[in-house]
């Protein structure tokens, strides 16, 4: 059986985008969710900066995708990285996180209640 070219070019990017936001999760998102469920002060934070991410990739008006928020997040940290910014050394302190954290978390946040199809 053949598979159409744009099919296969398709599923690399799908599992390239979850890989991307796999590692994300990993470096991130795990534990400062679990600091944001603690401290309500940073899941107003987060919730915050997930509504400026919807509304920057037009999640009011068409389904967010793993793809959009993987390229999001990575665009971000490659911006931020050409600025100086460096990734923590150690664990990161979530009682006052960095600007680029909390984004981060929040593309963490909203790549959770995506659909897993």
């Amino acid at each position: 059986m053949r598979v159409p070219f744009n099919r296969v070019a398709s599923r690399t990017a799908v599992d390239s985008a979850r890989s991307t936001l796999a590692a994300l999760t990993v470096s991130v998102g795990t534990v400062g969710l679990a600091a944001a469920a603690a401290r309500p002060g940073l899941l107003a934070l987060v919730d915050q900066h997930a509504a400026a991410v919807r509304d920057s990739l037009d999640g009011d008006r068409q389904p967010l995708t793993a793809a959009a928020l993987a390229g999001y997040a990575e665009g971000v940290r490659a911006a931020a990285l050409e600025h100086g910014w460096a990734p923590p050394d150690g664990s990161v302190d979530w009682s006052e996180p960095d600007w680029l954290l909390t984004r981060l978390l929040a593309v963490c946040a909203l790549a959770r209640s995506l659909d897993p199809a």
